[in-house]
């Protein structure tokens, strides 16, 4: 696809060179020697300077993806008319100025405009609340400018930066490695290849014709699963290959639940007006011998069944759920995960940083025997000093500890050699130094099963004897006393090697015939908040299951300080032996996994979801982007490595349980408020609608004039504009609630024709007291009035699973909005356009009957609603 792309913005000194592709350029670049790519990207390993930068920046624009653009004005307005029930209402208004019917066609217009104006503005308010949410949450690139390291926006990043990329970050452009070691990326987004892909500095081969198949070549889109490397930026922002895809696959996103749930409550309504629409205009046809007015009596209850009000409801209450959110510093990526967010049952997370406090000290550094051993400390030390790959809790917590660098002169004393990176296989890292005589050591830490295995001989008071059973019995029961008493420790081991006359290189076959030296032990203590936050997340229906790397023993041990009940603990090993129906049954009686690796975290995600779970996972490491990205919402933290931020939904600005139980319960509110609608409008429609085609049947004259119709729906619609603003009942939001079509469908069926009862009651009344037989306006009339006091009432019946205005009430938008809407209604039927909509005054003894049917009304449809609620659930 790139080979296509002509690049319009060629490096400084080839501005009068002919255009090439950027493939054509990545080659070429590729061939070369780092001092050629430098010469000719006009740069220097000591970096651009700022100046330069700037003029780059000017001239290449910013880095950024198409996706990442905020919509035009006027693809908004587009997105806006391609609704379905935009597209109906549009054909319903030409339909009606094709059969003469203006007043209908004005009617349906305003409709149309309301509806697309409401939404475009709070779409846009969304839009930029979004924006304004995610930039608190920036990805930054290491760069070198001025000859200086410093850390800069990823957008601000220009071609012919020098960048440091180690385990764990993004690559942040299209660029050429001019250093590596044991550089390994994963390219899946780009080339579906689920292996990581080794990359290194050396000049590629002339035959080599695709890019992503050279070494020395990384491309945005993919990230640094372990090692580390220097390179130097070619294309950014669409200029890179992914960029290049991104412009044509920008509207290509998986629809989330939330977005199926929509589309498939629109669908239920078109379906259902492809069946009520028909039958009304045939009863009438048939009964009335006027065909013409049967249709556009049929296009007026076409409209009147329209949801119309459905897009701007759900886009007004996600942008406020999103803003409600982020006050408690929950900020949300993508709009429509917030209903994910709060369907959660499931919510799997580390216990680093959320049971615990996730700020580790070094408490212990012992020897074999497990007494303290100084040896052990400064081996600790010059290790995570010298290496140069993702630095951890427990690196941080050996360089704090005490006064080492001063004492250790580990800059000065000992020059480091070469590194062997960490990665989640071997769970071990190590750094190779050469001290003042010449002798190199490999000093290596890391789990201390996987350092045992490398492990020949042992030291005990500066001698290395070989490694006995009784040496191996030790070691396992001094880890387990450290493990049950909370502590993480990792094991320490190193080889002495004759230094060479040049910088030999090492690699993971040296990582043998160790000499263990002994453990570091490190204590993270329980979070404070930690017991309150579980319990939060327990009274909401949300089970939390702990998913980490870390052994059985500390895991039990903080779990139970916490108040986390271990009942049984599935270990990474167990997994491995699993089949798919085995793990699935497992995961749902299990709550602590231990000893995992990236994988086994996202087959227990992928297994509880099978189990129809919705599955939230908290990450904030390299490893956890598999679990996060197969979760269907994934939560990081603002700390977290790039991937782990950009493969999750929901970014927390605090690693805080007690603020994602906040976010779930908001997350519950503006999903109840979206349901509330939906009940509302699609009831009251179905039960007009029964109504409708009753009194087709026997009357002689239309039911309700085509323009009442429209009025009667576009005054109903003006009153649940102010939805979003409502508050949802305590109990309501303490479980987890997802899409349920066919629960929806159950709720209309029932609570619709209600209304019906009372429209025929309203028949009767005016047929008979009023004597409306040979007055259609009158009849008219008073259907008109009852039809949308009942309507607007009912909001307030509907919203809650309690009692209305007594044990709970609507917020006070909602109830002015009711107010001012039944208020209008009866003025229309007095004002001045009362002849235009073809209405007259009504008696006064209809308004005395018309209380007592609201009261009744009311007290039927709760009942109805508990029994509703007790047999099928809410």
């Amino acid at each position: 696809m790139s080979e296509k792309i002509t690049s319009s913005k060629q490096p400084h000194n080839q501005d009068s060179a002919p255009a090439k592709t950027f493939s054509e350029e990545l080659l070429e670049l590729a061939e070369l020697e780092t001092n050629s790519v430098l010469k000719r990207l006009e740069t220097q390993l000591t970096g651009l300077s700022e100046a330069d930068a700037a003029l780059r920046l000017q001239q290449y624009g910013l880095n950024e993806l198409a996706k990442e653009k905020p919509q035009s004005v006027l693809m908004h307005l587009i997105n806006n008319l391609k609704n379905p029930l935009v597209i109906l209402l549009v054909s319903l208004a030409v339909l009606s100025y094709l059969t003469g019917d203006l007043r209908a066609t004005v009617v349906i217009s305003v409709m149309i405009v309301l509806g697309i104006v409401l939404r475009f503005f709070q779409e846009m308010r969304a839009d930029n609340a979004a924006a304004a949410l995610k930039a608190m949450v920036v990805n930054k690139a290491t760069v070198v400018r001025d000859g200086k390291e410093q850390e800069i926006s990823l957008k601000l990043l220009v071609p012919g930066d020098i960048i440091t990329i180690a385990a764990g970050d993004m690559i942040p452009a299209d660029v050429r490695i001019i250093s590596a070691k044991d550089l390994f990326l994963d390219q899946a987004a780009l080339t579906g290849e689920a292996m990581p892909i080794e990359k290194k500095s050396i000049a590629a081969s002339k035959d080599m014709d695709n890019p992503l198949e050279i070494a020395n070549l990384c491309f945005l889109g993919s990230n640094v699963v372990s090692g580390t490397g220097m390179a130097v930026a070619v294309h950014t922002g669409e200029k890179t290959y992914f960029g290049a895809l991104s412009t044509s696959l920008v509207e290509q996103r998986e629809l989330t639940s939330f977005d199926k749930g929509i589309n498939g409550i629109t669908w239920m309504m078109i379906r259902f007006i492809g069946i009520m629409v028909p039958v009304v205009f045939i009863v009438n046809g048939i009964s009335k011998h006027n065909w013409l007015e049967a249709f556009l009596f049929a296009m007026a209850v076409a409209v009147g069944l329209t949801p119309e009000m459905l897009p701007m409801i759900v886009s007004v209450n996600l942008s406020k759920g999103a803003l409600m959110m982020s006050r408690k510093k929950v900020i949300v990526k993508r709009l429509n995960a917030i209903q994910n967010f709060g369907a959660m049952d499931v919510l799997c997370t580390d216990k680093t940083g959320t049971l615990t406090e996730g700020k580790i000290g070094l408490e212990k550094h012992l020897d074999v025997r497990g007494e303290e051993s100084e040896k052990v400390l400064h081996y600790g030390y010059l290790n995570s000093y010298h290496h140069t790959g993702l630095k951890n809790i427990t690196d941080e917590a050996i360089l704090k500890h005490g006064d080492l660098e001063g004492t250790l002169q580990a800059n000065v004393k000992y020059h480091k050699i070469d590194e062997i990176p960490f990665d989640f296989t071997r769970k071990r890292m190590s750094v190779i130094v050469e001290d003042e005589t010449g002798m190199n050591t490999m000093i290596c830490k890391g789990a201390v099963e996987e350092i045992m295995a490398c492990c020949s001989s042992v030291e005990i008071e500066g001698k290395v004897l070989p490694m006995l059973p009784e040496y191996t019995d030790s070691t396992k029961k001094i880890v387990d006393d450290l493990n049950a008493q909370g502590f993480r420790v990792i094991a320490l081991s190193y080889k002495e090697m004759p230094g060479a006359s040049d910088e030999p290189v090492y690699a993971v076959k040296d990582e043998s015939e160790l000499i263990l030296l002994g453990y570091l032990s490190f204590l993270d203590p329980p979070k404070e908040s930690a017991t309150g936050a579980l319990k939060q997340l327990a009274d909401l229906s949300v089970d939390v299951k702990i998913l980490t790397g870390d052994g059985e023993a500390i895991t039990t041990y903080i779990c139970k300080e916490v108040g986390l009940a271990v009942d049984n603990v599935l270990l990474g090993s167990q997994i491995e032996a699993m089949s798919e129906e085995e793990l699935a049954k497992a995961v749902n009686t299990i709550n602590i996994f231990a000893k995992l690796s990236p994988n086994q975290k996202e087959h227990i995600i992928r297994a509880l979801q099978s189990n129809g779970h919705v599955v939230g996972f908290m990450g904030d490491g390299i490893n956890d982007a598999p679990a996060l990205r197969a979760a269907d919402v994934g939560i990081s933290v603002d700390s977290a490595v790039d991937i782990a931020k950009e493969s999750s939904d929901i970014i927390l600005l605090q690693n805080n349980l007690l603020v994602l139980s906040q976010g779930v319960m908001e997350g519950r509110r503006v999903f109840g408020n979206i349901i509330k609608y939906i009940k509302m409008a699609a009831s009251s429609n179905f039960g007009n609608m029964f109504s409708v085609v009753g009194a087709s049947a026997f009357l002689p004259f239309l039911p309700m004039l085509p323009i009442q119709v429209l009025t009667n729906n576009l005054l109903y619609d003006f009153s649940q504009t102010t939805i979003p603003t409502d508050e949802v009942d305590s109990d309501w939001v303490k479980k987890p609630r997802q899409w349920k079509i066919s629960g929806i469908e159950k709720f209309i069926l029932v609570i619709g024709p209600i209304s019906s009862i009372f429209d025929y009651l309203t028949f009767f009344i005016m047929l008979n007291v009023f004597n409306a037989w040979n007055n259609p306006a009158l009849f008219h009339t008073g259907w008109f009035v009852e039809s949308i006091f009942t309507q607007t009432l009912i909001i307030h019946v509907i919203r809650t699973n309690k009692i209305p205005f007594i044990q709970s009430r609507a917020s006070w938008p909602l109830i002015i909005s009711s107010v001012a809407i039944v208020a209008v209604a009866a003025w229309l039927t007095i004002s001045p356009f009362a002849e235009t909509l073809g209405f007259v005054a009504l008696p006064s003894f209809y308004w005395l009957l018309l209380t007592v049917m609201m009261v009744g009304y009311v007290f039927l449809t709760q009942l109805v609603k508990t029994w509703f609620i007790r047999k099928f659930g809410d």
